[in-house]
């Protein structure tokens, strides 16, 4: 059994959506971030980082992980899912997944605090990261060009991008002219899997509850 710590983050629904494909039996405990709850003493005792998601296998003597990325790779490594046994296919892998950590997911969040979060709208912040989100779907699209799918395969790669990517309208960018990357979007989110994960915690509509997603960030961030 896989103890889930999540919220509805994209980086929660890596999670979710991971464990939906790899059909592993998990139990989902929903952190409340506008509460504070990622900061408790418990919570902190198996993420130290305060931060979601988190899982703990049962299986493995209550072995904690943390970290999005980190989680995906102990996944597919216990499983033998989602990524290639083999050097080269596991390094591709990996490689896109780490595109997904260093570069998708840091520059939609930070185009989304200045474009959506931030009480002072400020120009450049908003104009420098939108343009480098569009600047990293360029690369997405370009390898989806030649790809179906990131590394190949569907495996976690794809999770992990489809699961920010998904969201670029919050981020105020648009998929204007990508149409590969719209390709992979639809086709990713097709799947079966992937349409129960996200539904893990339920999903809040974004656009029409703004105000509210926005005022829960903002006490987050502080």
């Amino acid at each position: 059994m896989i103890e889930l710590y999540t919220a509805a983050t994209p980086n929660g629904y890596k999670i979710s959506v991971t464990l939906e494909e790899m059909g592993l039996e998990y139990r989902m405990h929903h952190i409340r971030l506008d509460k504070g709850e990622q900061k408790t003493e418990d919570y902190l005792a198996i993420n130290p980082n305060g931060r979601i998601p988190t899982i703990v296998d049962r299986a493995n003597g209550d072995f904690a992980v943390f970290e999005s990325g980190a989680i995906m790779i102990y996944l597919a490594e216990k499983t033998g899912l989602l990524m290639p046994s083999g050097d080269k296919g596991r390094s591709l892998v990996i490689q896109w997944l780490m595109f997904q950590m260093a570069g998708i997911g840091p520059m939609m969040g930070q185009a989304n605090v200045f474009y959506r979060y931030a009480p002072e709208k400020i120009p450049y912040a908003i104009e420098r990261y939108q343009r480098e989100v569009l600047r990293l779907f360029g690369v997405l699209d370009k390898r989806l060009g030649d790809n179906e799918y990131l590394a190949g395969d569907y495996s976690i790669a794809d999770i992990a991008s489809w699961c920010w990517v998904r969201g670029y309208g919050w981020s105020g960018v648009t998929l204007d002219g990508l149409h590969n990357l719209q390709r992979w979007l639809d086709l990713v989110g097709e799947r079966p899997a992937v349409q129960r994960g996200m539904q893990v915690p339920p999903r809040i509509d974004v656009e029409n509850r703004a105000q509210e997603t926005i005022e829960a960030a903002r006490k987050f961030l502080v």
